[in-house]
């Protein structure tokens, strides 16, 4: 906790009290304006940004991750092979594709834009959905569904009224990681964003210019990255706890 516990403090010092020696690890006095200062310099706009981004690849990835991985693991669809070229995408290393993708972007007007930012986070966040997902559909009994079948049910139907809520869990650990790694990410970031987008980590970047560093815009900056994961994992902890557990055990 010792960062987290620094990254606050930081945030809170004055500007003189980050080049003191010795370190000052209590401020004397807490200062407040340099989260409104981070906000005014960027850190608004870049947060208003990331939000858009994560929160759309997450819904994605999760949305078509769900009936991707309960086909995959009821119907053997594409049998292992498919499976397991599904998370050979997410082994693959992200920095690789950066100039082939700079180029096709480009090409189709994609840079600078949410939707490039999106298309790209997702690529690597649906085969982790997929797989997480497969585990939870695996360990529902295939009794449950078949006597849904024998009552009439569709193949949709089991999975909209049965598999989903039964795996909620699963959608929650999903859906929660799936938004950290694009929340989280830098490199696509700084590559695909420009004027008109400019995602969190890419603004807190900016804070260290040539000339100076401005440690207090950047810790405030930081708290105010980390406060939206900290928030959805307090509120989902209790679907994170089984949901972890279940993905864990098979």
């Amino acid at each position: 906790m010792l960062p987290f516990v620094w990254m606050i403090l930081g945030s809170l010092k004055a500007r003189g009290e980050f080049f003191i020696q010795p370190t000052v690890w209590w401020p004397e006095e807490f200062v407040w304006s340099n989260f409104p200062d981070a906000l005014e310099q960027g850190a608004l706009g870049g947060l208003i940004d990331s939000l858009i981004i994560a929160t759309s690849s997450m819904i994605i990835s999760v949305g078509l991750g769900a009936p991707a991985a309960y086909a995959i693991a009821r119907f053997q669809l594409g049998r292992q092979h498919l499976s397991f070229w599904i998370l050979s995408i997410r082994m693959f290393p992200p920095i690789a594709t950066i100039l082939p993708l700079f180029v096709i972007y480009r090409y189709l007007g994609l840079v600078d834009t949410h939707l490039g930012l999106i298309i790209a986070y997702t690529v690597f966040n649906l085969p982790f959905a997929i797989w997480i997902l497969m585990s939870f559909v695996q360990e529902l009994p295939l009794e449950i569904e078949e006597a849904a079948k024998v009552d009439g049910a569709t193949p949709f139907q089991i999975f909209r009224l049965i598999v989903v809520p039964l795996v909620a869990p699963g959608l929650i650990v999903s859906a929660l990681f799936t938004f950290i790694f694009a929340w989280n990410d830098f490199a696509y970031a700084i590559i695909f964003s420009g004027s008109n987008v400019e995602p969190l980590p890419v603004v807190i970047a900016q804070f260290a210019g040539g000339h100076e560093i401005l440690w207090g815009p950047i810790s405030a900056s930081a708290v105010i990255a980390v406060l939206p994961v900290v928030v959805m994992a307090f509120f989902l902890q209790r679907y994170l706890a089984r949901g972890l557990t279940m993905g864990a055990v098979k």
